[in-house]
């Protein structure tokens, strides 16, 4: 039992806060790697643990006697070194590591305040190391909580609302300025991170069924398109007949020097571009075609800068709703931790009752024992509600008040 209280629940990790993407690569986790730390812990006997791993964080949540334990785990399965881990991690105990979490499942500690992409990701973590067996009523009550709490957050809050990426930004753009936006002729070029999302986003938030796709890696389109029905295929042969074809051109080709010029553009066209490329991938020389418009990433990013405008004012309310739920998850906590103690004091109170009720049975003549069940009743409720409220005094140790118990209470 003393090595039991010897125990704290920790969250140790590296983040976007402190580590650059080189940095956090080290210690990022692969499925495969998650898995092998989990049985790893299973088999060291660590008590509830949990591996969260994405592009922005690797984190591992659980009880140990000292974080460096956990560190140690994390570590072994990285590319990471103890020591550069020290210069850039955080390491949260108790009700900081609860409170952590809190944040995280409500996207107050997202890159993109109010992303909530890290929920999906924090219930599959969760689900793997259930699958591994290593977690435990404390974590299961924990994440519920947070769970809960992140859905109120999304439900009663601006926070996640409005525009936050570019990709999304671009095909928000083309909702509101152009009329007839789900019949236009939409050509994205370039299938890097941005023109993926962007193309999801097209499939998402509209209706159009004439987006053309063109990549200078064929292979990588045919394959995204097999999978997105309402997208075709272009090749890099016909970029300049697909311009053509186009109401709207969608630029995301991640080169050094501009992929578009005005050569590839034929006078008197009416054409959208939106270049979502750093650096720009758009010569700023197709404007002087009458009927060109040319919306860069700077304009686009207005439009999300007053989104987290918006989103900041809710981080309040928010935080409001996390009290509510983190109250909820230590009241729990509270009464799990008192129960052993209680429990231990009402039997030691209960022998008492029950020997001196025998004894004056015995001594009096004609005497009520029911009355005397009743009134000494209520002597053991009043007793361990007091009890009750000395173990809620945030110095007070649990473990130290069944020692006293039993040296007090002990035949």
């Amino acid at each position: 039992m003393q090595q039991e209280t010897q125990k704290h629940f920790y969250n140790i990790g590296v983040s976007y806060v402190k580590a650059d993407a080189k940095t956090r690569g080290k210690y990022s986790l692969s499925k495969e790697h998650q898995n092998a730390l989990l049985v790893m812990a299973k088999e060291k006997n660590f008590e509830g643990v949990f591996v969260l791993s994405t592009c922005n964080r690797t984190e591992i949540s659980g009880f140990a006697e000292h974080p460096y334990q956990l560190i140690q785990l994390l570590c072994h399965f990285s590319e990471g070194t103890v020591e550069e881990f020290a210069t850039i991690s955080n390491v949260y105990k108790n009700q900081e590591a609860i409170n952590h979490l809190f944040r995280i499942g409500t996207g107050l500690e997202s890159q993109i305040l109010g992303d909530y992409e890290i929920v999906g990701q924090l219930r599959h973590s969760f689900k793997m190391a259930k699958a591994q067996n290593t977690t435990n009523a404390y974590l299961e009550r924990l994440l519920n909580c947070v769970m809960q709490a992140s859905k109120k957050v999304k439900n009663e809050t601006k926070l996640s609302s409005g525009t936050t990426s570019v990709s999304y930004a671009a095909v928000q753009y083309i909702i509101k300025n152009l009329r007839d936006y789900n019949s236009k002729n939409i050509l994205v070029f370039g299938l890097g991170k941005m023109g993926k999302h962007t193309c999801k986003n097209l499939a998402e938030y509209t209706q159009n069924k004439t987006v053309c796709l063109i990549n200078r890696t064929e292979e990588k389109a045919a394959e995204f398109v097999k999978e997105h029905d309402s997208i075709r295929k272009a090749v890099i042969e016909d970029l300049a007949q697909e311009i053509e074809k186009s109401d709207v051109l969608i630029v995301s080709t991640g080169a050094s020097k501009p992929t578009i010029t005005k050569q590839q553009i034929s006078k008197n066209k009416e054409l959208l571009i939106l270049d979502l490329s750093m650096p720009e991938n758009v010569d700023k020389d197709v404007t002087d075609i009458k009927g060109i418009s040319l919306v860069n990433v700077d304009a686009l990013s207005k439009i999300t800068d007053e989104t987290l405008a918006v989103r900041l004012e809710e981080v309040p309310t928010a935080e409001a709703i996390i009290e509510v739920h983190k109250k909820e998850f230590n009241d729990w906590l509270n009464h799990r931790r008192f129960t052993p103690a209680i429990a231990a004091l009402k039997k030691s109170l209960e022998t008492i009752k029950k020997d001196e009720i025998n004894f004056q049975k015995k001594k009096i003549s004609n005497f009520d024992e029911a009355q005397a069940e009743i009134l000494t009743a209520r002597f053991i409720q009043k007793i361990t509600t007091q009890f009750v409220k000395h173990l809620k005094e945030d110095e007070t140790s649990v473990a130290q008040s069944l020692q006293v118990i039993q040296k007090v209470f002990q035949s």
